[in-house]
């Protein structure tokens, strides 16, 4: 009797195998022999779903922007107008491991994106996407919508922050410093 295969499972296994060796090698690392091996199958078998190596990083990078932004979607922060928008912004952030892997390997693929037009159209979605979220939860929130850029400035340099230099800041610190700068944005003008 023939295998079934749920097709779109195997492709994430593979983008998630893609994502495994970013985070450990770096995106240098990266080859359809090495992702291969990652995900316990033969080359020829992830050229099945991914006929090249762009297609592979191209669905890694959108599942993985697709996965931040469930994760997003999925709070019911409470409390202040603060509180709600550091909820959000902690999803964008390496405070923890599974945010920490995926902005590692997030990195990565910027880094690759620089040389590559296709990726980078992606990578700069991604980025116009973030930032008419943040946009839209400064505004739904009560503040002045015009501070996006400084906010999205503070999660970037935070990110690098704790992925570049992990032993210098904490994430406690990171909430810290969020906070104190959620607390000083101006509020809408009515």
């Amino acid at each position: 009797m023939p295998r079934i295969v749920d097709h779109e499972a195997r492709r994430r296994e593979l983008t998630e195998a893609l994502w495994r060796v970013i985070h450990r090698d770096g995106i240098e690392a990266v080859s359809v022999r090495t992702v291969a091996a990652e995900a316990g199958c033969s080359p020829g078998a992830l050229r099945h779903y991914f006929p090249e190596q762009k297609d592979l990083i191209v669905s890694a990078m959108d599942r993985m922007s697709e996965r931040a932004g469930a994760r997003i979607t999925a709070l019911e922060p409470t409390g202040s107008p603060v509180d709600r928008l550091l909820a959000y912004c902690e999803q964008l952030v390496p405070v923890d491991d599974e945010r920490r892997f995926e902005a590692g390997a997030w990195l990565g693929f910027i880094t690759r994106a620089r040389r590559d037009p296709e990726l980078r159209e992606l990578s700069d979605r991604v980025q116009r996407s973030l930032r008419g979220f943040l946009s839209q939860a400064l505004d739904g929130l009560g503040f002045d919508a015009d501070e996006v850029v400084r906010l999205h400035a503070l999660v970037d340099g935070l990110t690098l922050h704790l992925l570049l230099h992990p032993g210098q800041i904490t994430p406690e610190e990171v909430r810290a410093r969020l906070r104190a700068h959620l607390e000083g944005l101006p509020r809408r003008s009515v």
